[in-house]
């Protein structure tokens, strides 16, 4: 009995044609904003609203705007800070990592990914900026040599290096995205019908001709920024970890944070991304090329990310009992059983026991079921920073220095109006940027795609095979041994 391998599910379905894409993918860019559309949009400026008028406050009055106070003095801000950072893990990640493996199921999702890590990113350096007090000497961060005195900067500092990771980090990641969109933004100039459209995508494509040299050119690009991006996956959220490792608070002092930061970076970003990919598919009818395949292997990245930062949860507890020291056990013993308990337990069931859902296929393979999921778990790994930086601080060494920290109405107006410049900003990049990378899916096309909607790979993986073609005079039912030299 002949063994058939299964079929695997079409990353592009609906038997669509290179001509197909181009017209689906375009057709977003060039018509009318739809009502779906305008109602996010709104949606998302209300709480930009929010968020400029939160800033207003603090710039003009000052950092007492917050709740901060002279134990936990880091609580909202640095814990903001750290998740946005996190969520802009997944674009590089899907850009540049699954690029080198030669991953083809990127193709779809990378630009979308990309644009989030650009935007997660600007939202992350509002926190710190604004921290300071005063935004507008923010420039005093880079070491230049200056005529206000002695001011240098601390190398010795993780601060300082959280500049230097997060500036490079965001540039790189810009470029990446801008080269992918250069043969797009050429094919968007050709259809163009209008005077300023045409005019700026133009501009935009910087003379993209499409040549062969060109081609070429554009894939060396592409893999020298994506070898470049890599190492910046991990050191990036391990340079973030280090503001807390290198420090003697109870919680934090831990070799164990690079990797756990890291791979918790990864889970929450991968998350936002199906968060962003599925609402995606739907307002702009793609569900032809972000299909179910597409969603089940996130799903299976986020489980794994998942289940690491799951051990590191419990490594921690195990590290903790096994040093003896009396002030690290405490903290992690009042993490789970003290004040702050509700946002331990939201931080275990978010982060730890739903993702193991994932493990079903039922589950793996539904978008409401997905959707929902992928939203908890950043509300999961929102906890988890909160629980790490505020459980450490609250209850220090002095019991005459503990304190709790409430967060202040301008506090909670700084996160949700960073949630409407980030959706803001995705909102306005999907309408007027091609949302999928158009070349890279054509490149896949040929042989990735199904024969229209009847495809069924269960259907498919059973049938029976084709007699094989007589070679060298065999019979055309004799099974063929490929290795054999003649």
């Amino acid at each position: 009995m002949q063994h058939v391998s299964a079929v695997r599910e079409p990353l592009v379905t609906g038997g669509k044609t290179l001509h197909d894409v181009t017209q689906d993918i375009c057709y977003q860019v060039e018509a009318k904003p739809n009502i779906r559309w305008m109602a996010a949009l709104s949606v998302a400026l209300f709480f930009l609203g929010i968020f400029f008028y939160s800033v207003y406050r603090t710039v003009w009055f000052g950092i007492g705007e917050w709740g901060l106070n002279k134990t936990v003095n880091w609580a909202w801000d640095i814990t903001n800070f750290v998740w946005w950072v996190g969520i802009g893990h997944a674009g590089t990640l899907i850009s540049a990592v699954l690029l080198l493996f030669r991953q083809k199921w990127r193709s779809s999702i990378n630009r979308a990914a990309e644009a989030m890590t650009i935007f997660a990113v600007i939202c992350a350096a509002m926190f710190p900026v604004l921290h300071m007090g005063r935004p507008w000497l923010a420039y005093w961060v880079f070491p230049f040599q200056n005529t206000f005195g002695s001011l240098w900067a601390n190398f010795n500092s993780p601060l300082l290096w959280d500049v230097f990771a997060i500036s490079t980090y965001f540039t790189v990641s810009l470029v990446f995205w801008y080269i992918g969109l250069i043969p797009d933004f050429a094919t968007i100039r050709d259809r163009a019908k209008g005077t300023i459209a045409k005019f700026s995508y133009s501009m935009l494509s910087f003379g993209w001709t499409g040549s062969a040299k060109a081609w070429s050119r554009y894939e060396t690009v592409s893999l020298i920024l994506a070898g470049v991006s890599t190492p910046l996956v991990l050191s990036v959220h391990t340079i973030v970890s280090m503001d807390f490792a290198t420090s003697v608070v109870p919680g934090w002092h831990t070799t164990i944070f690079p990797p756990y930061f890291v791979a918790g970076a990864i889970f929450s970003g991968f998350a936002m991304v199906l968060t962003l990919m599925l609402i995606t598919r739907v307002v702009f009818r793609l569900e032809d090329y972000i299909t179910l395949e597409h969603i089940a292997l996130m799903n299976k990245i986020m489980m794994v990310t998942g289940s690491i930062v799951g051990v590191a949860y419990i490594t921690e507890f195990f590290i903790a009992w096994y040093s003896q020291v009396e002030f690290e056990q405490y903290a992690f013993i009042n993490r789970a059983t003290g004040p702050y308990w509700w946002a331990y337990a939201a931080m275990m069931t978010c982060n730890v026991i739903t993702p193991q859902l994932v493990w079903l296929r039922r589950v793996r393979y539904s978008i409401p079921l997905t959707f929902v999921l992928s939203i908890i778990v950043n509300i999961g790994m929102w906890f988890e920073r909160f629980v790490i930086i505020v459980t450490s601080l609250h209850r220090d060494y002095l019991p005459s220095s503990w304190a709790m920290f409430s967060p202040s109405i301008i506090d909670i107006g700084l996160y949700l109006g960073t949630l409407g410049l980030f959706f803001t900003l995705f909102l306005l990049f999907a309408k007027f940027f091609p949302v999928i990378n158009m070349a890279e899916v054509k490149t896949i096309l040929k042989y990735t795609v199904d024969n229209g909607p009847t495809y069924n790979p269960q259907k498919a993986a059973h049938a029976t095979p084709a007699p094989q073609p007589a070679i060298h005079g065999a019979p055309a039912s004799a099974p063929v041994n490929y290795n054999k030299h003649d």
